[in-house]
């Protein structure tokens, strides 16, 4: 069976490291708020180029960090609407109604699963404060349309990275092209803790105050609460896990793109749709912005061909089949109908990448895939 995803292999490679790193944590009787904490999210702000990181509990709580602030600040406040993709990930979407702020589906680019730029402007209101960018799949989602936008109509620009760490747009990373970011460090990530983790990333020092406090409970000192805040934070352990890790996460990229670049040139199948990224050089010995987290191919024949590779030994994911607005947790966007949305969720499969991801085992999906027949 070809793994859609080994963690245990993946995390092997580095057991060694990863167990001391657990010893030293161990062993030094501190386990919150210390110092292996405090040298991953210097390294984390150095590798994103942002002058802030600040480690949280996961990934929907970095969003949720970065949009309560905004509120505590005085630059949102309830009831204000924020623009997002219609086929992210659901704690895209989680992260604005938490904070009772208003999620404004915008269709896909049909060709590359993220936010059609060129549909932002129609969508804007007075009541827009935010734009909500998802990097989808390791995908970068950019142009200076959006920027121009953003300073158009004073909107702020927040990034959903945790799909994307380490790619790039015109040599700036993602994470550190908006007002700020929030990633994910869930296990299955490009960067993947041995548990839950996120981080935020910010050039704006009175925001990344804000959110340290916040995720504190809401306090800069022990005992003494400012805020209305939450119980986030990144534990040591964890840190000290990421740390190791992170300095692999740019050779573990550049062999997902390589992979991606044999997907990308052997599958030849007219019944399958590949994804086009702009910008993309296909061939394998070329740098490109993306990160491939995922591979993501769209057929109309999605479960006979997930079906047939399961037979044949190749373990397939859907990355995502029920879009947002068609989850029983927001019966009120049960009505909105988003037909790009839909045919992607429809649609879509995701194929076996990873660090450990065989050439062999990717020469086998695509001779599988062009196969596939009636």
């Amino acid at each position: 069976m070809i793994k859609f995803l080994d963690l245990q292999k993946i995390n092997t490679q580095y057991a060694d490291e990863l167990k001391k790193a657990a010893s030293d944590v161990i062993d030094s009787g501190w386990f919150l708020m210390g110092e292996r904490l405090s040298s991953f999210e210097t390294k984390l702000a150095n590798y994103i180029g942002a002058k802030h990181a600040i480690g949280v509990a996961n990934g929907l709580d970095a969003l949720r960090l970065i949009l309560k602030a905004y509120i505590d600040l005085g630059v949102m406040q309830e009831g204000d609407e924020v623009i997002v993709p219609a086929n992210t990930y659901i704690a895209s979407v989680l992260a604005i109604t938490d904070n009772r702020l208003q999620p404004v589906l915008v269709e896909p680019n049909p060709a590359n699963f993220n936010l059609d730029i060129d549909l932002i402007e129609s969508h804007i209101t007075p009541n827009t404060k935010a734009i909500l960018v998802v990097h989808l799949y390791g995908q970068v989602c950019w142009s200076d349309k959006v920027s121009a936008l953003a300073k158009k109509y004073n909107l702020k620009i927040i990034e959903d990275n945790a799909q994307a760490i380490g790619a790039e747009w015109n040599g700036i990373k993602t994470g550190n092209l908006g007002d700020a970011a929030g990633f994910s460090f869930y296990p299955g990530k490009n960067l993947g803790a041995l548990g839950d983790a996120g981080a935020v990333t910010t050039n704006d020092a009175v925001l990344a105050k804000h959110i340290r406090a916040l995720g504190n409970y809401g306090s800069t000192k022990k005992y003494v609460n400012e805020f209305q805040g939450l119980n986030s934070r990144l534990d040591e352990i964890q840190a000290a896990f990421l740390e190791v890790k992170l300095k692999y996460i740019d050779t573990e990229n550049q062999y997902r793109r390589y992979l991606a670049s044999l997907y990308l040139n052997g599958i030849t199948n007219p019944r399958i749709t590949l994804p086009f990224p702009e910008n993309t050089a296909f061939e394998p010995d070329q740098n490109t912005e993306h990160v491939w987290h995922l591979f993501v191919i769209r057929t109309q024949e999605r479960e006979k061909l997930q079906d047939y590779l399961t037979a044949n030994g190749v373990q397939t994911l859907i990355h995502y089949p029920i879009p947002p607005n068609k989850q029983l947790a927001y019966k009120e966007l049960n009505q909105l109908d988003f037909p790009i949305t839909n045919a992607i969720h429809d649609e879509v499969l995701s194929l076996p990448i990873s660090p450990v991801t065989s050439e062999e085992e990717v020469a086998k999906v695509i001779q599988l895939l062009n196969s596939f027949a009636d």
